[in-house]
């Protein structure tokens, strides 16, 4: 798994055994799991099996370089840090702000938006907690996570769906949305502008199950006899023609402007 340290060839070593791992048999004291291996033990992210770890170190403390272990160093607080499950590793606030440092931002804002929607952190004291650090180092940045965080997303691509079409200058889409007909439950939508009546939904792999699909389509289906306009990404469109979407959606939302005047 590291240098001498092996495991059973029957265990599956996933990337949370192989923090389990490291942080008993290879990371010094007060070195820590962190980034997106924290966010992964805590069940807010995923990570390839074979993925390196990522630790923080405090400054002053050297280790590493090491193979499987990204490394970074930085001031640590004894606040910052909690045990799960036997493992040191950022309490989810620090492991929040190192990811808005680490991680590019639509990739950083997907991860705290599952850490919001787990309740592990709230987004409007985290909001507090980076004003307060006006001026240190990477305030700005974890101010602007936060800003596009929103604990109403239920998975992370429809996250990066959001956060790219924010980036882009959309008005920023409300995170499942409830359609209702005579008080009556409707249809939940991944992302909507509901005064014009316009709704994203990311189509993901779940879709390739033909019962799902057929209970999302007449759902949507029922979307049309109220008059929504619903457009589809998915995953291939998303990473490849995110450009030729967001046309399509800005035409439907100055369609729909143009029929229902603020």
């Amino acid at each position: 798994m590291f240098r001498d340290v092996y495991a059973d060839a029957n265990l599956t070593l996933t990337h949370r055994t192989r923090c389990a791992a490291a942080a008993r048999w290879v990371l010094p004291p007060g070195v820590v799991i962190a980034g997106r291996s924290a966010a992964v033990l805590y069940g807010a992210a995923s990570a390839a099996d074979a993925q390196p770890v990522e630790v923080l170190v405090p400054a002053g403390q050297r280790f590493g370089p090491v193979s499987g272990f990204v490394v970074h160093t930085g001031t640590l607080a004894s606040t910052d840090v909690a045990v799960r499950q036997g493992v040191p590793l950022t309490t989810p606030t620090r492991t929040c702000w190192d990811l808005a440092q680490w991680l590019p931002t639509e990739e950083a804002v997907a991860i705290v938006d599952r850490f919001a929607h787990q309740h592990l952190v709230d987004l409007a004291q985290l909001h507090t907690d980076a004003r307060a650090q006006i001026g240190k180092r990477g305030w700005r940045s974890m101010a602007r996570v936060v800003e596009l965080a929103d604990a109403g997303a239920e998975s992370m691509p429809e996250s990066r769906l959001r956060v790219r079409i924010v980036l882009a200058g959309v008005t920023t889409p409300v995170t499942q949305f409830v359609v209702e007909r005579d008080g009556k439950f409707l249809a939940r939508l991944d992302l909507a502008w509901p005064h014009l009546k316009v709704t994203v939904e990311y189509d993901g792999l779940w879709h390739h199950d033909p019962e799902q699909f057929h209970r999302d389509r007449r759902r949507l289906n029922r979307l049309l006899g109220e008059d929504w306009i619903v457009l589809h990404v998915t995953a291939k469109r998303f990473r490849e023609d995110f450009t030729g979407f967001l046309t399509e959606l800005r035409q439907a939302l100055a369609s729909r402007a143009g029929a229902h005047p603020r």
